[in-house]
């Protein structure tokens, strides 16, 4: 292989993409936990509001920690998910531009033999 050959480059950026898509994966994972945590935060205040259970003011300063919790935890996943998409489209499209960048030759239709 030659040094203009991009080959190499778009092994590369092909491993970068695979790495970025699982960090997609991750913080869409992390962004499900932490809707369910602030629903879950949401409901036991409101259970604790109306005092169904008879729990204590300690449930209740749980329940806030918990949504404020998968507030903050909410947002910073959905930063960096948007970032990591970014990072993605960048790289598919460097790597489009290589590959279109490669002087591809066309294979004749040649029957195929049966070895």
């Amino acid at each position: 292989m030659t040094e203009d050959d991009p080959t190499d480059e778009i092994s590369e950026i092909e491993d970068r993409i695979e790495r970025l898509a699982e960090i997609a994966e991750r913080c869409r994972k992390y962004i499900l936990a932490s809707k369910i945590a602030i629903g879950g935060g949401a409901a036991l205040l409101l259970i604790t509001i109306v005092g169904l259970f008879g729990f204590g003011q300690t449930a209740a300063l749980g329940s806030i920690a918990l949504v404020l919790g998968g507030i903050v935890s909410l947002g910073s996943n959905v930063s960096t998910l948007r970032q990591t998409d970014d990072a993605i489209s960048a790289a598919e499209a460097r790597r489009a531009a290589l590959i279109g960048s490669i002087d591809l030759r066309v294979v004749a239709d040649a029957p195929l033999k049966l070895v």
